[in-house]
């Protein structure tokens, strides 16, 4: 087949470019930009475009496929051209599942926790031999690409997004995936800027259950109260099977799970993560992993790659780095690093960086979520505020918000990393929560304060 990527370069679209590339496919592509590590893997494999920008003459009637990413626009010139000449236009997942639809198709949905459950059931997989193929949002140890594609493989396990699929179409992601075997982990309200209200969001993930091949099977987080009532209030024809927070103890900073051969040491920690792999054993039970041989893999998993990441260690300190930033994950980490370390002190940075963090009616979701925190700090940026065209927000308003008066916060990248570079870090533990970078943090740097 010949297939056109329109915008390559994302990390998702540039993964599933080398996945259709190591399976035989002719595979062009284009994009007005592309970073590392994009650029570099997709040149390595001879696949990075001559020139950026956007050629219509690219798209001709040779093209078996036209797969669409979100960084196009609804008038980008090639998709334009290829409507124009009536190609075959797929959004990211709806190529997946063309690629999928004779396997067992295995779908990992919520708010939270995906990525990690889906690292999870591939890492179990791998370290059994057992070969599936796969889409997940983070790169992995010991898995060269985010994306595998065969022929052969009985099984695909694919991370479920509920963002949008392509510039045209406005369906989420995991609407488009028909799963024989999903989960769903849980749920809280993101994306505001495109599922405006509460009751808009909670609606995708009961089209999601709904979606299901009839007799098919969702495992749900029975602990999450909105999972709860949308799996059980479906009138789908499939196997319902609830998961909950196993047990386990905290002692001298490492988590023990409690099992049938007894209490098993993981590398992972927190109540959210280990409700995770609870969510992960029953998947990989389904697809015939037994529940020792799920224990004896799970305890060398080391997590999700920027999901509680461990950036410096010394005698009596710590410092963590972690993609949170919806309010329900920003909780979840932040006690889950106090639990885990509760003789320290925790200092807790946060950035607002994305659209709904920074939109002054969802701040309101934030109340109390840094309440583990023995020092809060806040960090945003006024420009990124102006970038997405939102109101602008004051520190009365985010104090206010997140319910601490002894909130810190910072507006100024130089000022914020005055402040942690004075700091004594002497036994505490610091997390560092964003999907940016603080304006230009170098995380090295913040290594050598814990020496």
């Amino acid at each position: 087949m010949n297939v056109h990527f329109i915008a390559i370069g994302g990390a998702a679209m540039h993964n599933l470019a080398l996945a259709l590339h190591q399976k035989g496919y002719q595979i062009t592509g284009s994009d007005d930009t592309i970073f590392d590590p994009s650029k570099s893997r997709l040149e390595a494999k001879g696949l990075l475009p001559e020139a950026f920008g956007w050629y219509p003459e690219k798209i001709t009637e040779k093209l078996d496929a036209i797969v669409l990413g979100m960084h196009a626009k609804a008038d980008n010139p090639e998709l334009l051209k290829a409507q124009e000449l009536q190609l075959k236009i797929y959004s990211y997942p709806e190529f997946l599942y063309e690629q999928s639809k004779h396997k067992t198709r295995v779908v990992i949905g919520g708010s939270h926790g995906k990525t990690t459950i889906t690292s999870m059931i591939l890492h179990v997989m791998h370290y059994h031999d057992r070969d599936v193929d796969y889409m997940v949002g983070a790169q992995l140890e010991g898995f060269d690409v985010m994306v595998k594609l065969t022929e052969d493989n009985d099984f695909i396990v694919l991370e479920g997004d509920e963002y949008l699929s392509s510039p045209i179409d406005r369906r989420p992601k995991f609407h488009l995936y028909k799963p024989n075997i999903a989960l769903l982990s849980g749920i809280a309200w993101d994306h505001i800027n495109v599922f405006p209200t509460y009751e808009n969001y909670v609606e995708q993930f009961s089209i999601f259950v709904d979606s299901i091949v009839s007799g098919g099977s969702i495992n749900y987080n029975e602990e999450d109260p909105e999972v709860k009532r949308v799996v059980e209030a479906s009138t789908n024809t499939i196997r319902k099977l609830p998961y909950k927070t196993p047990v386990y103890t905290v002692e001298n900073g490492q988590t023990l799970l409690e099992t049938p051969e007894g209490d098993l040491p993981v590398e992972i920690f927190g109540k959210h993560n280990l409700n995770n792999l609870s969510g992960a054993k029953w998947i990989c039970q389904h697809m015939g992993i037994d529940e020792d041989d799920f224990y004896e893999a799970i305890s060398t998993f080391k997590g999700a790659s920027k999901r509680l990441e461990k950036i410096a260690e010394t005698a009596n300190s710590v410092a963590y780095k972690d993609f949170a930033h919806s309010p329900s994950k920003v909780q979840a980490t932040t006690r889950a690093v106090k639990e885990q370390y509760n003789t320290k002190a925790l200092l807790a940075c946060l950035e607002l960086h994305t659209y709904s963090s920074l939109n002054e009616e969802f701040l309101q979701e934030y109340k109390g979520t840094l309440s583990a925190a023995d020092t809060a700090v806040v960090f945003y940026s006024p420009h990124a505020v102006e970038i997405k065209k939102l109101s602008a927000i004051t520190h009365q308003q985010i104090a206010k918000a997140f319910g601490r008066e002894d909130l810190i916060i910072y507006t100024n990248p130089d000022d914020f990393k005055t402040f942690l570079f004075s700091q004594n870090l002497d036994n505490t533990a610091l997390l560092l929560m964003s999907s940016g970078n603080y304006g230009g943090l170098d995380f090295d740097a913040v290594k050598g304060l814990m020496q």
